[in-house]
Order: structure tokens, then C-alpha cells, then sequence
């Protein structure tokens, strides 16, 4: 499988021992081999894990500084055959002074050196008694025995030519005020390597972690981290084997520490994404206007083996949903985001009532539950809520009643308004048979009910409240100036399956237990706008997703090709892999094939949509994140 820009990455706590040159370089031997055969691209190694980094003033001794270098060429052939990169730490030589530098391997050869910059001279961290900084170099190259000439300095970078091209700062660096990745990053690196031996304290661990997701948001980059292990401690300095791997502001991977066993963790990161959230989402690229950045010497990387099959690839199915354990704090926030926007709304508008369609669907009933909520932060009557319930010929009577109930249960002004006679003088009007099930069928009803709810709104000196959601925008799912149209759309910015996550949220929360069995009730309904009639036994017959496919597979496309412009062919794997063992591939592809259709023919929907809140980082609304001309070709896009 070609990588499609995901390069898995490794780091390794290898078991060390303190000056056992032999034995340490045997462990990084074995270590590297095995992430090699587990298909890593590169593998980390803490600092100074050839000597150990506990040696103090053994390091100036020239039988270890000589032992290390043949250790390094030992490590460099017996790795040669693979393709893997490696970076592993020793004490060099250069000009009558000593540096930490971390060694680039791979193929037989050292492809650069980069010193350490930032020398902790502290309390328990005194290195400046035995290393020099990488600003004291005044070389940009040394002859390496066994190598030949190799640049030195914390100027380089390293690539592939493709997405690969990474940086690396050694230990402390990291927690400088302005840490050399930062530099490293905006010159084009999408990884960081950090090799360290920090010893460990209480509290040590989670501050280190935080500091590594943090540098990775902040550089838009992947960032990984291994710092030596127990075999380290010497004295009254205990050492943990903390290893990390980091992608953009997650942990993607960390190890157990303490592990007195040499230890391999392993993160599959989409190097191709990264790239674009740098080019779409952010200031990077003000910033590397803005900055004044040192020149940087690029070294090209040998070859790479392009295939990863993903198994260590953070691929959630349902993107849009929060982790478990932050769930329930992010869907308050949601919530409390979109009512916030629409109190906001009300009082600029003077809205003395909120007029919205409740079909006992889920689009409808989270935007009644934003209702609600926006009239309690108002301090306005629940009353307020002029909830219309609008039976057609196609509403069952599970929905007819879910809607009725909620209306109800939350205490809103009830309404309603049986659509059928109206629409049948409509068809009337356009000498249109109504046993013909077509579009206009369908959205006689749609358009008619739409028209109900602004009228009422004029009426009692209200605001239409807008039900579509992000799935259904992205599909133009709707019908054009029918439910497309509202004068404020709280849902325009929450996908199909994250209004159900927000659903059950509101129901373990909502404190009524007969409105929450009815919200439970809802979400367990199958989606279906309803403008079919129902089968001969009253069951719903009309179902959207069996006509465009599942909605799960539609976020999950949304996701991945608006956020990182994922290509159609790298769409299809990436759910392939997401949904192993849910979806076939068949339905996959097809569903994917209706994603970029509809996509692209329905932008003129998305063109003149109401206003609505922003809730996430993805958006279609023409006013803010998502500018597509009207009659875009899809041509291109076509799987």
C-alpha cells in the first residue's frame, strides 16, 4: 500500500548500560532491525544511548570518545541493508572541544551531524562541564572516520524530496524559550526528533508530555521523544524511558515507563496532511514571513520504502466525535456555543419568538434543545419556542409523536399545521399528478412548510430556526429555498453524527426522564426527511441513508477532504481502514462516489445559505471558511 503521505514512526528505551559501548550498541542493533521489520521509516534513540548519558567526566576520556565513533560505524554497517533512518546520540570531538551531537544513519552512512544547542548547567544538569553548544561550532563539516566528510551543525534538515523532511534537537532544547524546532519548523520540517535522558521527578513525566503535544500543535508538525531509561541511574539520578510521538497537538503514542526491557512504540503519521493544514489552516506561513530564519543546508535522505499499511495509524471512523473522556465537556461546549449564538441573534433582532419545524428528527430536535437553551440564557419564557409540528404525506406516527411530545415536555407554545390539503392545491395549481413520486412531489411539501414557518415568524414578530445540518449541506441534502432556506441556521456547522453524540448528551442532562426516553427515541430513529408516504403497516419507507449511503462514511469524506484536501483515491483507503469490518469496500466506493457528485453540483446551495454559528474547524459557509465557485467541475474529483 503506498503511503498516500503516512510514514510511521518509531522510538525506541533501549536497555543500556553506563560505558558498556559494546553492549549498548548491540541493543540498538537489535532494536533497529526489529522497527525496521515492524516497516518504521525512522527510528528514534534517546541521548547519548551508545555511551549512556550518565558517564560525567568519563566522556572526556579519548578511549570512550574513540569507542563510540567505532560503535557508530559498527551500528552503521550492521544496519546498512535497511532502509530506515536512525538517530542515535554520542560524544564528539571537533576542534579540541567535545559536543553532543546526534547522528543520522542510514543505509551504511551518517548523513549529518546536529549538536546539541541548549546545555542545562543547573542543580542536577551541569553539562557545560564536559559539552560545548552547537553556537561554538565553527566548522560546518568534519571528517568522520569510516564516513568521510559530513556536515555538523543545527542547520540541517533532512528529506526524502517527498513529505518526509524532518529536523532534530537534542534533549533541553526542547525547553528553551525559543526552541530550535520552532526555526526547524518553519523552514519545512514536518517531524522533530528530540533524543533525551532527563531524569525523572515527580510531576516530571506529565510536564514533558504536555511540553511535546504542545510543541507539535504549536510547529504544526509530529514530534517524537525518547529519553533514556532505568539502566541509566546511577548515584541519586533515577531515569524513566519516558518515549512519545506526538502529531499536531495529540499524543499519538507513548510507552510504559520504568520498563527495565528495551521498548518500542510505534505512530503512523499522515506527513501529506500536515502539510496542508500549514498551506490552509493556519500562520505559518505569516510567521515564516515574519521571522528572521538563518539559512538551512538540506540533506537528502537515500531511499525510502513508500508502503505503510496504516496499522498504527490514528484513524478514527467517526472524526467529528469527541474523545470519551472529554465527551461530555466538549458537547457542553458545543451547546453552549450554538445557543450563545443564537441569544445573540434574538436580542439584535428584538425576536420575541423563535418559530422552528419539529419533525421528530434529529436535526430538529437538537436545534429545540438549542432553542431552549438560548431563552433560559435570556431569561425568557420556554413559551417563546413556537414549535410547529407539520404532517405531510409522508410523517409516520412514531415522528408525529416523538415531536409532539418534546414540544410538549419542554414546555414550548404548540402548533399545528397539517400540510396535505395545501399541497394538494398546489399540485392542483401545477397540473401535477400526486400519485407521480417525484422531486416535485417532495418538495411541494418541503417548500410549503418553509413557507409556514416565515409567515408565522411575521406574524408574531419571530425568527425562523434553522434545522439543517453540515451532512446535509455538504450533499445539498435539501430542498432550495424549502428547508435550504431559514433566517438562522444553529445546526449549519454540527455533521449528522455529531448531533447524535450531542443528543444523548442532552438526554443524560436534561433532567426529565419522559424527555429523555423521547430524545433516545429520536436518535434511534433512521433518518428520513418523510416525503414518501409510509408502508402499508405505518413503518417509515423513505430512508436517506439507503439512498446515499450511510452518513458516517459521508462525515468521514467531509472530514479528510475539506480539513486536509485528501485526495478521492486516498479517501477511499483511509476509510477502508476506518471502517474495517463495518462497510464493504463496494459501499465504500459508491458512497464516495455520491460524496464528490453531490458535492460539487450542489454547491450553489451553499452559496446563499443563512447565517449560522461556527462550531468547528470545518465550515461551508461562503461568508467564512468555504469559497467555491458555483460551477465548479468535479471532473477531477472523480474516484
Amino acid at each position: 500500500m503506498s503511503t498516500y503521505g503516512y510514514y510511521r514512526l518509531a522510538a525506541v528505551t533501549p536497555r543500556v548500560r553506563v560505558a558498556d559501548i559494546a553492549h549498548n550498541t548491540e541493543e540498538l542493533i537489535k532494536a533497529m532491525r526489529q522497527a525496521a521489520k515492524a516497516g518504521a521509516h525512522a527510528v528514534l534513540f534517546p541521548e547519548l544511548s551508545l555511551t549512556g548519558a550518565s558517564c560525567g567526566d568519563l566522556f572526556f576520556q579519548p578511549h570512550l570518545q574513540q569507542a563510540a565513533l567505532r560503535a557508530l560505524a559498527h551500528f552503521a554497517g550492521e544496519t546498512a541493508r535497511l532502509d530506515a533512518v536512525a538517530i542515535l546520540t554520542l560524544p564528539l570531538m571537533v576542534e579540541e572541544g567535545l559536543y553532543n551531537v546526534a547522528a543520522v544513519v542510514q543505509g551504511g552512512h551518517v548523513l549529518g551531524l546536529v549538536p546539541k544547542s541548549v546545555l542545562p548547567n543547573c542543580r542536577s544538569s551541569y553539562e557545560r562541564r564536559h559539552f560545548l553548544p552547537a553556537s561554538d561550532l565553527r566548522v560546518s563539516e568534519v571528517s568522520l572516520p569510516g564516513f568521510g566528510i559530513v556536515p555538523i551543525g543545527s542547520d540541517l534538515l533532512f528529506s526524502d524530496g517527498a513529505d518526509f523532511t524532518f529536523g532534530v534537537e537534542v534533549a533541553d532544547d526542547l525547553w528553551s524559550v525559543i526552541p530550535p524546532s520552532s526555526r526547524l519548523a518553519l523552514q519545512g520540517a514536518r517531524v522533530i526528533f528530540n533524543p533525551g535522558a532527563s531524569a525523572a521527578e515527580a510531576g516530571g513525566a506529565e510536564y514533558c508530555r504536555n511540553l511535546v503535544a504542545q510543541q507539535s500543535a504549536r510547529c504544526l508538525a509530529a514530534y517524537v521523544y525518547a529519553s533514556a531509561g532505568v539502566g541509566e541511574s546511577t548515584q541519586d539520578a533515577v531515569y524513566g524511558g519516558q518515549a512519545l510521538i506526538a502529531d499536531n497537538g495529540r499524543v499519538a503514542a507513548e510507552n510504559r515507563m520504568f520498563a527495565r526491557e528495551t521498548c518500542i512504540i510505534y505512530s503512523d503519521i499522515d506527513l501529506q496532511r500536515l502539510g496542508a493544514a500549514r498551506s490552509s489552516e493556519s500562520s505559518y506561513n505569516e510567521c515564516r514571513r515574519l521571522a528572521q530564519l538563518p539559512p538551512v543546508r538540506r540533506v537528502s535522505l537515500g531511499r525510502l520504502d513508500t508502503r505503510c499499511d496504516l496499522a498504527y495509524a490514528w484513524l478514527p471512523s467517526r472524526p467529528f466525535i469527541p474523545a470519551e473522556e472529554e465527551r461530555d465537556a466538549r458537547c457542553e461546549e458545543i451547546l453552549s456555543i450554538q445557543a450563545a449564538a443564537l441569544a445573540k441573534r434574538m436580542e439584535h433582532t428584538h425576536a420575541r419568538t423563535l418559530v422552528i419545524g419539529i419533525s421528530g428528527g434529529l436535526d430538529s430536535t437538537l436545534a429545540l434543545m438549542v432553542c431552549a437553551r438560548a431563552c433560559r440564557l435570556l431569561g425568557a419564557p420556554l413559551s417563546s419556542i413556537l414549535a410547529v409540528t407539520m404532517p405531510g404525506f409522508g410523517t409516520t406516527g412514531r415522528t408525529y409523536n416523538n415531536a409532539v411530545a418534546m414540544m410538549n415536555l419542554l414546555g414550548a407554545t404548540f402548533k399545528e399545521v397539517d400540510i396535505k390539503e395545501s399541497c394538494l392545491l398546489q399540485f392542483k395549481d401545477l397540473d401535477f399528478d400526486p400519485s407521480l413520486r417525484t422531486s416535485t412531489y417532495e418538495n411541494v411539501q418541503a417548500r410549503q412548510r418553509t413557507a409556514i414557518l416565515m409567515n408565522l415568524a411575521n406574524k408574531t414578530g419571530g425568527m425562523v430556526v434553522g434545522t439543517g445540518d453540515l451532512s446535509e449541506i455538504a450533499l445539498g441534502w435539501s430542498t432550495y429555498n424549502g428547508d435550504h432556506m431559514s433566517m438562522y441556521a444553529v445546526n449549519c456547522s454540527i455533521p449528522k453524527s455529531l448531533i447524535r453524540c450531542l443528543l444523548t448528551y442532552e438526554a443524560a442532562h436534561c433532567g426529565n426522564a419522559d424527555l429523555a426516553a423521547t430524545i433516545q427515541d429520536v436518535i434511534d430513529t433512521p433518518v428520513s426527511p418523510e416525503l414518501l408516504p409510509p408502508a402499508d403497516d405505518g413503518s417509515m419507507e423513505q430512508k436517506t441513508e439507503d439512498i446515499l449511503g450511510p452518513y458516517d462514511l459521508h462525515d468521514f469524506f467531509l472530514y479528510h477532504f475539506i480539513k486536509y484536501g485528501a485526495e478521492p483515491t486516498k479517501l477511499r483507503v483511509l476509510a477502508q481502514v476506518a471502517f474495517a469490518g463495518e462497510y464493504s469496500e463496494k459501499l465504500i466506493g459508491s458512497t464516495l462516489e455520491t460524496f464528490l457528485r453531490r458535492f460539487f453540483q450542489q454547491q450553489f446551495k451553499r452559496s446563499c445559505v443563512p447565517d449560522g454559528p461556527k462550531v468547528g474547524s470545518i465550515s461551508l459557509s461562503p461568508r467564512g471558511d468555504w469559497r467555491m465557485p458555483t460551477d465548479a467541475c468535479g471532473e477531477l474529483w472523480k474516484p
